[in-house]
């Protein structure tokens, strides 16, 4: 088994692909419907929730937004801090290093899911 990637559902796939284009720093492909980012070999998508009810009617039922942490290994968490807070992201919580030596900083998306970069200091 490879893991390929994950999808986050949402009202808004425009608003969500551009908030991420800013934030990965990556242009998406896709459209208003789909759209999707590749890091390496896996790949992480927003599709629409009026597209994942056609697929599979009544998947949506009692589905929610807001529930997914989606982490990004970085270079150095305090460069983007820096480079988030320029952009006007939401923080959620301030840099910050573990006991167990991962420093991360979070960060909310307009639907309410968190993206931690983290980097490892005991490299």
């Amino acid at each position: 088994m490879k893991f390929a990637g994950i999808c986050m559902v949402t009202d808004d796939v425009t608003m969500l692909k551009e908030f991420y284009e800013r934030v990965f720093n990556v242009e998406a492909s896709g459209d208003d419907k789909f759209a999707s980012f590749m890091f390496d070999e896996t790949h992480v998508s927003i599709y629409s929730k009026a597209g994942t009810e056609n697929l599979a009617p009544g998947s949506m039922k009692g589905s929610g937004s807001g529930n997914c942490i989606l982490e990004l290994e970085v270079e150095d968490v305090d460069y983007e801090y820096e480079r988030l807070q320029s952009l006007g992201v939401k923080i959620v919580k301030q840099p910050t290093t573990q006991p167990w030596g991962i420093r991360s900083v979070w960060l909310s998306d307009p639907d309410g899911n968190i993206i931690n970069f983290l980097c490892n200091v005991n490299k």
